[in-house]
């Protein structure tokens, strides 16, 4: 057994390996800004889409079920960092007009480094130097106390791996079929990126957060869906950034759309609002999904660049 904290980050980094690895395969074909838009829509799934579906699938078996307020206080500020990180290139862009235009890339790549910074510092203070706030509730153990004979760690670290290297082999093919699909079903590329791709890459991170919240163990619960957000914006967004400079045909920045920065604010606000007491219940997580598909229907009806 891992603790919360462990158990979280193994679960959103194997998680969002698809993400990472769909991005990269997306730079390389030169669609930046279908990154950009499932970098958005990692963020938003995972604490809409995501945790939403933990809190309701939780709650309908459990009327309260409590957590860790603090740890849970420490990730929404972690989140706050990240939609600020977010959106100062945005608003750089926004209000430096094309007088700044020369400038946002280099803009785009210092942010992104200060962001793997702060995530660095992050996993010290969760893992290491206040480990204790992160340990979370001991929660229902009944199933695996009825089931002792689990596989081992690291029978179970490599299939997770097996796993990734067969997402590594399907991105090449999603990659290859997002613009054919959009001019067929008349989609967007920023809806194809924040919704479509971004529901495929947490779709692990969702059946792990809906289990664990179905067996009451909250504390782990909002750690493999916030988590993920903040690893997302964190690091995989300002990694993809840099790398961007190697395997793209042009540098990606960090620049989103309106629609993009005002769902990631709403969404890290609602998300910090519903985990700022220590408890949660099956309602709260059915309004994360109704912002959710409102959001969706949004990203569908708006018309593309």
């Amino acid at each position: 057994m891992t603790g919360a904290a462990i158990g979280g980050l193994l679960n959103v980094t194997f998680g969002n390996a698809a993400e990472m690895i769909i991005g990269l395969v997306a730079l390389r074909s030169g669609l930046g800004d279908v990154v950009k838009a499932s970098i958005t829509g990692a963020v938003i799934g995972n604490l809409l889409l995501v945790l939403g579906a933990a809190l309701l699938a939780g709650g309908l078996g459990h009327p309260t079920q409590t957590f860790n307020t603090a740890a849970a206080r420490s990730r929404t500020t972690m989140l706050l960092l990240a939609a600020t990180a977010l959106i100062a290139p945005a608003t750089y862009h926004y209000l430096a007009g094309p007088h700044g235009a020369r400038r946002e890339d280099g803009f785009s790549f210092e942010v992104s480094i200060v962001l793997i910074i702060s995530y660095a510092l992050g996993l010290i203070f969760s893992l290491r130097t206040h480990h204790e706030l992160f340990a979370g509730h001991t929660g229902n153990t009944i199933a695996e106390e009825r089931n002792p004979a689990t596989p081992g760690r690291y029978s179970l670290l490599a299939v997770l791996a097996l796993i990734t290297v067969f997402i590594a082999w399907m991105s090449e093919i999603l990659v290859g079929c997002i613009q054919p699909v959009a001019q067929r079903l008349g989609m967007t590329q920023v809806f194809i990126g924040v919704i479509v791709i971004a529901m495929i890459g947490n779709s692990a991170e969702q059946s792990s957060a809906v289990l664990v919240a179905i067996n009451d163990r909250m504390d782990l619960a909002l750690s493999i869906a916030i988590g993920s957000s903040i690893q997302i914006a964190l690091f995989v967004a300002p990694f993809l950034v840099l790398v961007s400079y190697i395997v793209a045909p042009a540098p990606m920045n960090l620049v989103l759309t309106p629609a993009e920065i005002l769902a990631v604010t709403f969404s890290v606000v609602i998300a910090g609002q519903i985990c700022g007491d220590g408890e949660s219940n099956w309602f709260e997580g059915a309004q994360l999904l109704a912002v959710y598909a409102i959001l969706a229907m949004l990203f569908f009806f708006l018309p593309g660049s």
